[in-house]
Protein backbone atom coordinates (compact mmCIF):
# COMPACT_ATOMS: atom_id res chain seq x y z
CA UNK A 1 0.00 0.00 0.00
CA UNK A 2 1.22 3.34 -1.04
CA UNK A 3 0.46 4.59 2.47
CA UNK A 4 3.31 2.28 4.19
CA UNK A 5 5.72 3.79 1.90
CA UNK A 6 8.12 6.30 3.11
CA UNK A 7 8.87 7.85 -0.60
CA UNK A 8 4.92 8.69 -0.58
CA UNK A 9 5.69 12.03 0.54
CA UNK A 10 2.87 14.21 2.22
CA UNK A 11 4.39 17.52 2.57
CA UNK A 12 7.53 19.07 1.75
CA UNK A 13 9.09 21.67 4.53
CA UNK A 14 11.81 24.04 3.51
CA UNK A 15 14.34 24.01 6.57
CA UNK A 16 17.06 26.24 6.42
CA UNK A 17 18.74 25.45 3.40
CA UNK A 18 17.47 21.96 2.97
CA UNK A 19 13.78 20.80 2.05
CA UNK A 20 12.53 17.93 4.26
CA UNK A 21 9.74 15.65 2.54
CA UNK A 22 7.74 14.54 5.14
CA UNK A 23 5.29 10.77 3.90
CA UNK A 24 2.45 10.10 5.21
CA UNK A 25 3.26 7.14 7.63
CA UNK A 26 6.03 9.13 9.19
CA UNK A 27 3.13 11.73 9.77
CA UNK A 28 1.17 9.44 11.36
CA UNK A 29 3.24 8.07 13.09
CA UNK A 30 4.67 11.14 14.68
CA UNK A 31 1.45 12.78 15.61
CA UNK A 32 0.50 9.38 17.06
CA UNK A 33 3.79 9.15 18.83
CA UNK A 34 2.78 12.92 20.21
CA UNK A 35 -0.52 12.16 21.26
CA UNK A 36 0.62 8.89 23.08
CA UNK A 37 3.38 10.79 25.24
CA UNK A 38 0.58 14.06 25.73
CA UNK A 39 -2.41 11.32 26.99
CA UNK A 40 0.37 9.86 29.08
CA UNK A 41 0.94 12.83 31.06
CA UNK A 42 -2.58 13.18 31.63
CA UNK A 43 -2.77 9.72 32.95
CA UNK A 44 -5.12 8.39 29.92
CA UNK A 45 -4.91 4.50 29.77
CA UNK A 46 -5.78 5.32 25.98
CA UNK A 47 -2.66 6.87 25.26
CA UNK A 48 -1.34 3.09 24.70
CA UNK A 49 -3.67 2.65 21.49
CA UNK A 50 -1.89 5.68 19.63
CA UNK A 51 1.68 4.38 21.43
CA UNK A 52 0.77 0.92 19.56
CA UNK A 53 0.12 3.12 16.34
CA UNK A 54 3.33 4.87 16.28
CA UNK A 55 5.67 2.06 17.75
CA UNK A 56 4.08 -0.23 14.19
CA UNK A 57 4.61 2.48 11.79
CA UNK A 58 7.77 3.79 13.13
CA UNK A 59 9.43 -0.43 12.89
CA UNK A 60 7.78 0.00 9.07
CA UNK A 61 10.07 3.10 8.42
CA UNK A 62 13.00 1.59 10.24
CA UNK A 63 12.41 -1.41 7.97
CA UNK A 64 12.36 0.41 4.72
CA UNK A 65 15.24 2.37 5.82
CA UNK A 66 17.44 -0.49 7.02
CA UNK A 67 17.97 0.73 10.41
CA UNK A 68 17.40 -3.04 11.66
CA UNK A 69 18.16 -2.46 15.35
CA UNK A 70 15.78 -0.09 15.79
CA UNK A 71 13.31 -2.09 14.43
CA UNK A 72 13.61 -4.37 17.14
CA UNK A 73 13.79 -1.93 19.64
CA UNK A 74 9.92 -0.81 17.87
CA UNK A 75 9.47 -4.48 18.88
CA UNK A 76 10.22 -4.37 22.76
CA UNK A 77 8.07 -0.94 22.74
CA UNK A 78 5.21 -2.66 21.09
CA UNK A 79 5.61 -5.13 23.88
CA UNK A 80 5.42 -2.67 26.47
CA UNK A 81 2.46 -0.76 25.40
CA UNK A 82 0.88 -3.92 25.66
CA UNK A 83 1.89 -4.60 29.05
CA UNK A 84 1.44 -0.58 29.78
CA UNK A 85 -2.18 -0.86 29.02
CA UNK A 86 -2.91 -3.80 30.68
CA UNK A 87 -1.28 -2.50 34.10
CA UNK A 88 -2.60 0.81 33.80
CA UNK A 89 -6.14 -1.11 33.15
CA UNK A 90 -7.13 -3.94 35.29
CA UNK A 91 -8.23 -3.94 39.24
CA UNK A 92 -7.38 -6.47 41.66
CA UNK A 93 -9.21 -8.94 43.72
CA UNK A 94 -10.51 -6.16 45.65
CA UNK A 95 -11.81 -3.94 42.94
CA UNK A 96 -9.51 -1.61 44.11
CA UNK A 97 -7.52 0.77 41.66
CA UNK A 98 -4.24 -1.01 39.86
CA UNK A 99 -1.86 1.59 40.09
CA UNK A 100 -1.27 5.09 41.41
CA UNK A 101 1.52 7.29 40.76
CA UNK A 102 4.23 7.69 42.86
CA UNK A 103 8.12 8.21 43.55
CA UNK A 104 10.40 4.64 43.05
CA UNK A 105 11.58 4.23 46.65
CA UNK A 106 15.24 4.70 47.50
CA UNK A 107 16.19 1.19 47.15
CA UNK A 108 14.70 0.64 43.81
CA UNK A 109 16.05 3.96 42.36
CA UNK A 110 19.50 3.29 43.60
CA UNK A 111 19.62 -0.31 41.81
CA UNK A 112 18.07 1.53 38.60
CA UNK A 113 20.38 3.95 38.53
CA UNK A 114 23.69 1.55 38.82
CA UNK A 115 22.07 -0.91 36.23
CA UNK A 116 21.48 2.00 34.03
CA UNK A 117 25.22 3.31 34.25
CA UNK A 118 26.78 0.03 33.86
CA UNK A 119 24.82 -0.52 30.89
CA UNK A 120 25.62 2.88 29.08
CA UNK A 121 29.21 1.78 29.71
CA UNK A 122 29.06 -1.21 28.32
CA UNK A 123 26.80 0.12 24.98
CA UNK A 124 28.87 2.94 24.62
CA UNK A 125 32.13 0.94 23.79
CA UNK A 126 30.16 -1.73 21.87
CA UNK A 127 27.53 -0.24 20.54
CA UNK A 128 28.26 -0.82 16.78
CA UNK A 129 29.09 -4.46 17.57
CA UNK A 130 25.84 -4.77 19.66
CA UNK A 131 23.74 -2.58 17.03
CA UNK A 132 25.47 -4.90 14.57
CA UNK A 133 23.97 -8.09 16.43
CA UNK A 134 20.47 -6.89 16.70
CA UNK A 135 20.37 -5.65 12.80
CA UNK A 136 21.52 -9.21 12.13
CA UNK A 137 18.83 -10.78 13.83
CA UNK A 138 16.24 -8.92 12.58
CA UNK A 139 17.30 -9.71 9.51
CA UNK A 140 17.33 -13.52 9.90
CA UNK A 141 14.00 -13.48 11.66
CA UNK A 142 12.26 -11.04 8.88
CA UNK A 143 14.10 -13.86 6.31
CA UNK A 144 12.45 -16.56 8.02
CA UNK A 145 8.78 -14.86 6.86
CA UNK A 146 10.30 -14.66 3.07
CA UNK A 147 11.70 -10.93 3.49
CA UNK A 148 14.65 -11.56 0.97
CA UNK A 149 17.10 -9.28 2.83
CA UNK A 150 20.96 -8.51 2.39
CA UNK A 151 22.38 -7.39 6.00
CA UNK A 152 22.95 -3.28 4.68
CA UNK A 153 26.40 -2.13 5.06
CA UNK A 154 26.84 -0.35 9.01
CA UNK A 155 28.48 2.77 9.46
CA UNK A 156 30.33 3.43 12.86
CA UNK A 157 27.90 5.45 15.56
CA UNK A 158 29.07 8.85 15.44
CA UNK A 159 27.86 9.52 18.66
CA UNK A 160 28.39 6.07 20.78
CA UNK A 161 27.77 8.10 24.52
CA UNK A 162 24.76 9.90 23.72
CA UNK A 163 23.11 7.34 21.60
CA UNK A 164 23.69 4.59 24.07
CA UNK A 165 22.39 7.27 26.90
CA UNK A 166 18.85 7.74 24.88
CA UNK A 167 18.57 4.35 24.04
CA UNK A 168 19.10 2.88 27.53
CA UNK A 169 16.98 5.66 28.92
CA UNK A 170 14.02 5.12 26.97
CA UNK A 171 13.93 1.54 27.71
CA UNK A 172 13.61 2.35 31.21
CA UNK A 173 11.60 4.97 30.93
CA UNK A 174 9.17 3.04 29.57
CA UNK A 175 9.00 0.28 31.98
CA UNK A 176 8.78 3.12 34.74
CA UNK A 177 6.01 4.58 33.17
CA UNK A 178 4.20 1.32 32.87
CA UNK A 179 4.09 1.53 36.09
CA UNK A 180 3.46 4.69 36.74
CA UNK A 181 6.72 6.18 38.38
CA UNK A 182 7.35 9.75 38.28
CA UNK A 183 10.99 9.24 37.47
CA UNK A 184 9.79 8.33 33.96
CA UNK A 185 8.85 11.68 32.93
CA UNK A 186 12.67 12.97 34.26
CA UNK A 187 14.34 10.53 32.29
CA UNK A 188 12.06 11.48 29.03
CA UNK A 189 13.15 15.17 29.92
CA UNK A 190 17.03 14.50 29.89
CA UNK A 191 16.17 12.05 26.83
CA UNK A 192 14.43 14.77 24.71
CA UNK A 193 17.55 17.47 25.45
CA UNK A 194 19.75 15.19 24.30
CA UNK A 195 17.83 14.26 21.25
CA UNK A 196 17.17 17.76 20.05
CA UNK A 197 21.00 18.54 20.20
CA UNK A 198 22.24 15.20 18.65
CA UNK A 199 19.41 15.75 15.47
CA UNK A 200 20.12 19.50 15.19
CA UNK A 201 23.74 18.62 15.13
CA UNK A 202 23.21 15.67 12.68
CA UNK A 203 21.35 18.43 10.36
CA UNK A 204 17.86 16.43 10.98
CA UNK A 205 15.70 19.61 11.94
CA UNK A 206 12.31 18.21 11.57
CA UNK A 207 13.36 15.59 14.30
CA UNK A 208 15.33 17.80 16.42
CA UNK A 209 11.56 20.27 16.43
CA UNK A 210 9.69 17.39 16.93
CA UNK A 211 11.54 16.36 20.27
CA UNK A 212 11.59 20.07 21.77
CA UNK A 213 7.65 19.66 22.00
CA UNK A 214 8.14 16.60 23.18
CA UNK A 215 10.05 18.07 25.72
CA UNK A 216 7.59 20.91 26.28
CA UNK A 217 5.17 17.77 27.13
CA UNK A 218 7.66 15.82 29.33
CA UNK A 219 8.25 18.84 31.37
CA UNK A 220 4.30 19.12 31.71
CA UNK A 221 3.89 15.41 32.24
CA UNK A 222 6.64 15.75 35.43
CA UNK A 223 4.85 18.96 36.81
CA UNK A 224 1.68 16.83 36.81
CA UNK A 225 2.61 13.31 38.16
CA UNK A 226 4.99 14.85 40.90
CA UNK A 227 1.90 16.53 42.03
CA UNK A 228 -0.58 13.94 41.71
CA UNK A 229 2.24 11.90 43.87
CA UNK A 230 2.06 14.24 46.48
CA UNK A 231 -1.47 13.70 46.58
CA UNK A 232 -0.93 10.44 46.63
CA UNK A 233 1.28 10.25 49.76
CA UNK A 234 4.38 9.69 47.71
CA UNK A 235 7.39 11.49 48.43
CA UNK A 236 11.01 10.99 46.09
CA UNK A 237 13.46 8.60 47.48
CA UNK A 238 11.06 7.49 50.27
CA UNK A 239 12.31 4.02 51.55
CA UNK A 240 8.60 2.48 50.13
CA UNK A 241 6.59 3.18 47.20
Amino acid sequence: MDFFSTSNILVTIPLWSSIYELSYIEAVGTIAGLLCILLASFEKTINYFFGLINVTLFAVIFFQIQLYANLLLQVFFFIANIYGWYAWSRVDNQQQTELKIRWLSLPKAMITLLVSVLVIAYLTYNIDRVFGVLATWAVDVLNLFGANLQLPALEPDAFPFWDSTMTVLSVVAMVLMTRKYVENWLLWVIINVISIVVFYKQGVYAMSLEYLILLGIALNGSRLWVKSAKQNGSAPLSRSS
